[in-house]
């Protein structure tokens, strides 16, 4: 979930070689992950539940906080936020969810809202290490998944109070119902599409607000995933993502023909791309280096399996292709951190490579490890149940092929 603009200098290039400040970053997150998130991945799995106790330790030491996140967004390199969540994700992607789940509701913020909304919502969306705080951003409908034009969630200004009204479900939402801060995207003007949608923020108790069916799902079963209903929401003017006077004048201009501008839903998730990729390869990696060990310690006619080519050219693959995701992920991060545009659809080509590869190499480490890789006693079945996610939600791979086709072949991808 990465920023696009010239926030500070650009640097001279991409490089592949991680400054010594990310390399401390990387251990000290993945120290973390290794000593506190794996660890218990399979008991929340279990249980279904947001892992608070984990959510506050991440707080106490800074993990879980707008500062570590802020930090990593606008690290110079683009790489910050694609090495941190790699990390967090090698540990369990279940976990790893909740503990960045809040950040894409804060990139909806930052990438189109006021510095006045950017600094008064934000922090409520993180919380501190004694009052932990969660946000949500909602988007997808029950009848609008990929399709954003259709959504019907309805936010109408009513000028004698300066409040918008908003009416609707949203589905699908990760922390929906219990964060304490929801971003809403919503329809203001149903016969312009998708251009005619803006986002709203919708402050801690709200009245209006409840949550709907809470999912249980196939994977990352430890974070939350519920239907957000808004029954007569009303919130103030000041809560319309960027203001009235921007949103008038994009909707102006699309009411005379001319280009509107980018859809906060849709610089959203195009934002959110490279870090939804390095997720992913987050997920490979550790399937990669569990079969990889099981390899040379599982011992069957009297030599490690590894020995055999068929288990050593399959590790193979599954290395290069790990290694080419993340590559994809670090160009796709190093290009919105430069403010430079996925003219190639350089952001669906890393989430669609990166979703894709950890769908198949954690099946390879099942077939690998036999019998043992489908049960539970071992964590490469929960790694595979967790990342089929990658090739659904925030562009299913088929979206992605769509834009990178368009991109490719010349046509307009919105």
């Amino acid at each position: 979930m990465l920023l696009f603009g010239n926030m500070s200098e650009p640097t001279p290039g991409f490089s592949p070689e991680l400054s010594s400040d990310l390399r401390d970053m990387r251990d000290w997150v993945h120290e973390f992950a290794a000593s506190v998130i794996r660890p218990a991945a399979a008991e929340w799995d279990e249980r279904e539940a947001t892992p608070w106790p984990i959510l506050q330790e991440a707080a106490k030491i800074g993990l879980y906080s707008l500062d570590f996140y802020a930090t990593q967004f606008f690290e110079e390199s683009g790489l910050g936020v694609a090495v941190a969540y790699e990390e967090l994700f090698w540990g369990d992607a279940g976990i790893g969810l909740s503990l960045v789940g809040s950040t894409l509701a804060a990139v909806s913020v930052v990438s189109n809202g006021t510095p006045e909304q950017i600094g008064e919502w934000c922090p409520q969306m993180f919380g501190d290490a004694s009052d932990v705080k969660l946000g949500a951003f909602c988007s997808s409908e029950p009848d609008a998944g990929s399709d954003v034009a259709a959504i019907r969630t309805r936010a109408v200004y009513d000028e004698a109070s300066d409040e918008w009204v908003i009416n609707g479900v949203k589905t699908w939402a990760t922390n929906g119902g219990i964060a304490n801060v929801h971003v809403v995207v919503a329809t203001v003007d149903p016969s312009l599409g998708s251009r005619g949608q803006a986002s709203f923020i919708v402050p801690p108790g709200t009245r209006g607000l409840s949550m709907g069916q809470k999912f249980k799902k196939h994977g990352i079963r430890a974070s939350h995933t519920a239907e957000v209903i808004l029954d007569d929401v009303r919130v103030p003017g000041r809560c319309l993502v960027g203001g009235k006077e921007k949103l008038d004048r994009r909707l102006a201009r699309v009411r005379e023909g001319a280009r509107g501008g980018e859809q906060a839903a849709m610089k959203t998730f195009e934002a959110s791309r490279p870090g939804v990729a390095a997720m992913a390869v987050g997920v490979a990696r550790a399937a990669v280096e569990y079969a990889a060990e099981y390899s040379r310690t599982r011992v069957q006619f009297g030599k490690p399996i590894g020995a055999n080519q068929g288990v050593a050219f399959q590790l193979a693959d599954m290395a290069a292709a790990v290694d080419a995701a993340r590559l994809l992920t670090w160009r796709a991060a190093w290009m919105a951190r430069q403010g430079r545009p996925f003219d190639r659809a350089e952001g669906s080509m890393a989430k669609l490579v990166a979703g894709e590869t950890a769908v198949r190499v954690t099946e390879q480490a099942i077939q690998l490890l036999g019998g043992n890789g489908y049960t539970r006693e071992y964590p490469v079945e929960r790694w595979h149940r967790d990342a089929k996610i990658f090739t659904i939600f925030e562009g299913t791979s088929e979206i992605q092929r769509m834009i990178i086709g368009r991109a490719v072949i010349g046509l307009d991808v919105r």
